[in-house]
């Protein structure tokens, strides 16, 4: 929600660049592209990754023109390595905002909707299941269902809770024998 905000108000951000960041699958890029189409702006994904020079000027036509820019990366601008000086400060100066990990609200439902959307029947105790026992991250909570989905469809069963733990066992999600309270 903190980054739909921000990017809705790009009129009144105090530069005319912003840095969106995120971890892989959050959602970042298309929040990126429909940025761009909203205000006309021009997007550079993964910008971290890009050439220094093309960021640079980039930055400096945006101000220039008074055109937005939105550059995207996966970890916050302070930690990408820049040797460029006056880049490297242009970046320390731009609106950043960062997409975090899902909380336990939104972890349960891109569960519900990545197994909904695969077409998998599955229990209703499955969700809530599965967020107690995966990482709750957006990349794990993909890799997770789209298992989970293989599993269904060759087995042609509902996923349960005993078929998700055999399939997150065998997959190596989860543990064979759950930890020894004694060590």
């Amino acid at each position: 929600r903190i980054a739909v905000r921000h990017l809705e108000s790009w009129r009144d951000w105090p530069l005319s660049v912003s840095v969106l960041t995120g971890p892989p699958l959050s959602g970042r890029s298309i929040l990126g592209q429909q940025f761009a189409r909203m205000s006309g702006g021009t997007l550079i994904d993964d910008a971290q990754g890009q050439d220094e020079y093309r960021l640079f000027h980039a930055w400096n036509e945006a101000q220039t023109q008074r055109r937005p820019l939105l550059m995207i990366g996966h970890e916050a601008p302070v930690q990408w390595p820049v040797a460029l000086p006056d880049l490297r400060s242009r970046l320390a100066a731009a609106p950043h905002v960062a997409i975090a990990e899902p909380d336990e609200a939104l972890a349960r439902a891109l569960i519900e909707r990545s197994l909904a959307s695969a077409g998998a029947s599955y229990a209703a105790d499955l969700p809530d299941w599965l967020l107690r026992r995966i990482e709750r991250s957006y990349a794990g909570i993909a890799a997770v269902t789209r298992l989970l989905d293989r599993a269904a469809l060759s087995s042609g069963r509902k996923i349960s809770v005993a078929m998700a733990k055999e399939a997150l066992q065998g997959a190596g999600f989860l543990p064979i024998l759950p930890p020894d309270p004694s060590h």
